[in-house]
């Protein structure tokens, strides 16, 4: 059964609030409903529709075997996404996107192996074996380092299948690296940001919590039906 929105409780997350209206990008302009205040207020009916264009096309990516990389970075929206991400089994990157994450496999698969044995050494006692209570500390910040920067990928084989961003803004390097590979793109477009750079673009509030959940709890519900049509 597709997963679809609802528009309502869109609209009670504060999905319709956008910037201010001197910060508005043109290309925006056949998503935004009106002006409050100085500020937009979004088309939530052309929100509903992008998603009905957007959560098969994950559906279908998960079906297929491939993996969905959830994209966070804004400091309020990182525990949440991580959360998300987690729940449905898909990897994530909620710190800084470092340079190359998706078009320098050789560097990161080579951190994240180092991680991997790093981590193993540690839980077998082999560390602890071989090195004083200082060192082991000392190797230990160095996994939870590593961690930080690439513990929500270290699972992740090769490419993913689809990139979801929750602010196209802020996260504009994955998206252009997403675009080099060829990976298709769903971003959340807040009216300060030109919507043609991603695939399939989601005008929505990228700023309150409540209205990330709610995109959040779709993307996640789009890969729940996916796993059943594997």
């Amino acid at each position: 059964m597709a997963v679809t929105a609802d528009i309502k409780v869109l609209y009670e997350a504060g999905a319709h609030f956008g910037h201010k209206s001197s910060r508005w990008h043109p290309k925006m302009a056949p998503y935004i409903h009106s002006k409050r205040d100085d500020s937009h207020i979004i088309n939530l009916e052309a929100t509903v529709r992008a998603f009905d264009v957007a959560l098969p096309v994950i559906t279908k990516v998960v079906a297929s075997g491939k993996k969905v990389l959830f994209v966070g970075t804004k400091k309020q929206a990182k525990d949440v996404v991580k959360t998300a991400a987690e729940s449905c089994g898909q990897p994530y990157v909620t710190e800084r996107w470092i340079g190359g994450m998706l078009t320098n496999v050789e560097t990161i698969t080579k951190q994240i192996r180092k991680l991997r044995d790093l981590e193993k050494r540690m839980d077998s006692g082999d560390l602890e074996k071989r090195y004083s209570k200082l060192e082991v500390q000392r190797y230990q910040e160095e996994i939870d380092q590593l961690n930080l920067k690439y513990g929500g990928i270290k699972e992740l084989s090769g490419k993913p299948g689809i990139v979801v961003v929750l602010d196209a803004r802020v996260d504009d390097n994955a998206i252009s690296e997403a675009k080099t590979l060829g990976i298709p793109v769903v971003a959340i477009v807040d009216t300060n940001v030109n919507p043609d750079k991603v695939d399939y673009a989601i005008p929505g509030n990228d700023d309150a919590l409540m209205a990330t959940q709610a995109y959040l709890d779709l993307f996640v519900a789009a890969v729940q039906e996916g796993k059943k049509e594997a």
